[in-house]
Parts: structure tokens; sequence; C-alpha cells
């Protein structure tokens, strides 16, 4: 594949992202397998690819509203707690409502 062909979404995740997606199909999508390997727990491994899955969807949100998928980004990525986003997110949007009414 040319790297100009290689999806958006690829492109922006993180090496180890990369590397548990690549663990993932190799074992043919079993999380059991993949908390084997990992020597971590079938819930720990649940909750890795769900946060995957966030990250691509967000990805393929990016060109609606930047911002708020940056929020969204952090949450995921557990810097900032899920009510915090929400919270910048709501107050992001009234702004935005504001500033078109004006």
């Amino acid at each position: 594949m040319e790297i100009d062909k290689i999806p958006q979404w690829i492109l922006a995740l993180e090496t180890e992202d990369v590397t548990f997606l690549k663990n993932f199909v190799l074992k043919s999508g079993s999380l059991k397998e993949i908390a084997h390997l990992y020597e971590v727990s079938y819930p720990t491994v649940r909750l890795r690819l769900d946060k995957l899955i966030q990250k691509i969807e967000l990805n393929d949100q990016k060109e609606e509203e930047p911002f708020s998928t940056f929020i969204k980004g952090l949450a995921v990525d557990s810097k900032i707690d899920l009510e915090t986003a929400k919270l910048i997110i709501d107050k992001y949007k009234q702004a935005e409502r504001r500033n078109k009414n004006d």
C-alpha cells in the first residue's frame, strides 16, 4: 500500500495502539489470548480495545468539530475525566451558538 493511501485513522494511532491491533489480528480477535499475551485480565483487554475503538471513531469525527474531538480524545486517553470533557464541550457549544447569533 502506498503511503498516501494509508487511512488517516491508522496514521493517527500511537505505536502501542498499532502493536495491540496487530496482536489482536494475529490472535484472530481472541481477547482471551490477548489477555494471556499481555499477562493482564480479560476486562483490562476489553477496556483497551474499547479505548482503541473510541480513538478510531474520534479520528473519523475530527473534521466535524476539531475542538470537541480533541477534548473527547483527552478523555479517552484518561488525561481528563469524562464529566470534565462533557462540561468543556457543552460550554464550547454554548459559546458557538452565541457567536452564530451575534
